[in-house]
């Protein structure tokens, strides 16, 4: 569990960390937010979740909160304090507290900065990935800058409610032409019958995904075909294999869409590489 939360420069007891009624990421959803995975107690593709991080603030009009170095500080001490060695570590930036007004508030308003920490068994993905997940498709009701990591995730926590009731883990969201763009919290790849590895182009439509981007270095060093283009769902049903990934996933495999197994309904063997060469990666890198 998380027992010290970083709030405003200040590492608080969890029952003791509060963020102000005013806040404008509790009333706008005027915020962005980073996850990064940790194993080993290390923290996986730490710097590029900050340079998105960063991206996401200056589409937003809000700056930078500290240096990078000092965020660096932040997640290092706050996974140190949480214990933990696997799991997970958030980090949320808001435009701070201010009078409520659809208006931004004077520039020099203080950013409200909180990170957590909590430890995950060490197998949790892992034990998943040997059975794969299915998913469901949903309509994508977002708006039309999902490219930016907001916290205005009620779209999100609505398609994973349907997933959930129909025995599902995740759910691909489908746009108005008919085709995936991503998960409700991963990005969405299928793998077609010649061994060709798909998945959606980065646009405003979709998160340009940290561990989509070292994946998609991982496949061009080992000589795979990559392929940024649409897919619909009937072809993803019809695909040889399909997958998700997300920092805290990984690459997971996805066993059927709607009720239809895809393939032969398990994990298939280049999903599961594609799982090895990303940790690999990541290994390399941290």
């Amino acid at each position: 569990m998380t027992r010290v939360v970083y709030v405003n420069g200040r590492y608080r007891p969890y029952a003791q960390a509060f963020v102000h009624v005013e806040d404008r990421g509790f009333q706008f959803a005027d915020s962005v937010y980073e996850v990064c995975d940790v194993k080993g107690g290390a923290i996986i593709d730490r710097d590029p979740h900050l340079a998105r991080l960063a991206r996401s603030l200056s589409e937003l009009q809000m700056p930078m909160p500290m240096t990078m170095a000092a965020l660096r500080l932040v997640l290092r001490e706050t996974v140190r304090r949480n214990r933990v060695r696997n799991g997970l570590v958030y980090l949320q930036v808001s435009r701070g507290v201010a009078e409520r007004d659809f208006a931004f508030p004077p520039p020099d308003t203080p950013a409200t900065i909180v990170c957590l920490a909590r430890s995950l068994p060490p197998d949790y993905a892992a034990a998943r990935a040997e059975r794969g997940i299915a998913v469901v498709t949903a309509p994508d009701i977002r708006w039309r800058r999902c490219d930016i990591k907001t916290v205005m995730l009620l779209p999100a926590v609505l398609a994973k409610r349907e997933a959930a009731l129909k025995g599902a883990k995740e759910a691909w969201l489908v746009n108005e032409a008919g085709f995936v763009t991503e998960g409700a919290s991963s990005n969405a790849w299928i793998i077609t019958e010649d061994g060709r590895v798909v998945t959606p182009g980065l646009s405003a439509s979709i998160l340009p995904g940290v561990t989509r981007a070292t994946l998609i270095e991982a496949i061009a060093r080992e000589g795979l075909i990559l392929e940024e283009r649409h897919f619909t769902p009937a072809e993803a049903a019809g695909a040889r294999e399909a997958f998700i990934t997300s920092a805290t996933n990984t690459v997971m495999p996805v066993v059927s869409i709607n009720g239809s197994a895809i393939g032969d309904g398990r994990p298939g063997p280049l999903t599961r590489q594609m799982r090895r060469i990303f940790h690999k990666t990541v290994a390399i890198k941290e």
